[in-house]
């Protein structure tokens, strides 16, 4: 009889509840997609668990539950709200993108561009590459998108400069002041050295990655920025963008991954194996 009177006080379920029920779902996904991979999820989780419970109590009429976790509810959203802060400026960047109607690159369902005005010299970007992975010579280099990226340039020595390999190279040759960092790209220029990038604290990083790979993750958190890793310890290139990396990547991937980013190419990267090394 207990359970026949508790759900004749269930409100009634309609089409609209249903439609609700969907889109929360979606949202969901695309969240936890999002947030894939960082100690953020185990956050969210805890605190979608403590909302149910919430709202179960609360249909139960457990006053004094029901009083305690809504006010748990009520700071943790305060608290959401600062521990999703990348998170949140990240999406608001892509909304607040000029571009973010225009023909490009697809976030949840809406689609935005990832196109500089200027072109690409993608051929001094490969050769620098690859004559630095030869030379087991550390490099990171930062491609600006739509997010450009004003802060992380000031934190480097700013400037502007054509883009060559000779000059990727004598950047990064380790008896240099401006090696130790990232160079940012943008517009097809070199626009600083010697940047710092914020290092990503994502609990699934292999122990092998060291700085450069955690800096290039933690910059593609943060914005929509590409990061090219080539390694100082195994010669390896890798390549990080929306917070996931690609390691051992071939200079023909490179090639064809920034040409069509950048400079409006059709050609689709090919799959590459995942390695382990740094």
């Amino acid at each position: 009889m207990l359970l026949l009177s508790i759900l004749k006080e269930l409100p009634s379920f309609n089409i609209f509840d249903l439609i609700d029920i969907v889109l929360v779902g979606v949202l969901l996904f695309y969240v936890i997609k999002l947030l894939k991979g960082t100690n953020a999820i185990s956050i969210l989780i805890g605190f979608l668990v403590l909302f149910i419970a919430w709202k179960v109590v609360s249909m139960l009429g457990m006053k004094i539950l029901s009083e305690i976790l809504g006010q748990f509810i009520s700071l943790g959203v305060m608290a959401l709200i600062i521990i999703f802060q990348p998170e949140i400026r990240k999406f608001l960047i892509l909304i607040g993108s000029r571009s973010f109607t225009e023909k490009g690159k697809k976030f949840f369902f809406w689609k935005y561009s990832t196109q500089n005005s200027l072109t690409l010299n993608t051929n001094a970007i490969v050769q620098a590459c690859s004559h630095m992975s030869s030379t087991y010579t550390g490099a990171l280099i930062i491609f600006c998108r739509d997010n450009k990226l004003e802060s992380v340039i000031a934190s480097g020595e700013v400037f502007q400069s054509e883009l060559s390999s000779q000059l990727l190279e004598t950047i990064f040759f380790k008896n240099t002041p401006l090696h130790d960092g990232a160079v940012i790209i943008d517009n097809g220029k070199i626009q600083a050295a010697r940047c710092i990038l914020p290092v990503s604290h994502a609990n699934n990083i292999p122990l092998s990655m060291g700085l450069r790979h955690r800096s290039a993750l933690g910059i593609t958190e943060n914005s929509d920025a590409i990061a090219v890793v080539v390694s100082e310890q195994t010669g390896k290139i890798s390549v990080a963008i929306d917070g996931h990396i690609k390691q051992g990547v071939s200079t023909q991937y490179l090639q064809e991954l920034l040409d069509k980013e950048f400079n409006k190419s059709t050609v689709k990267p090919q799959p590459q194996p995942q390695k382990s090394e740094d």
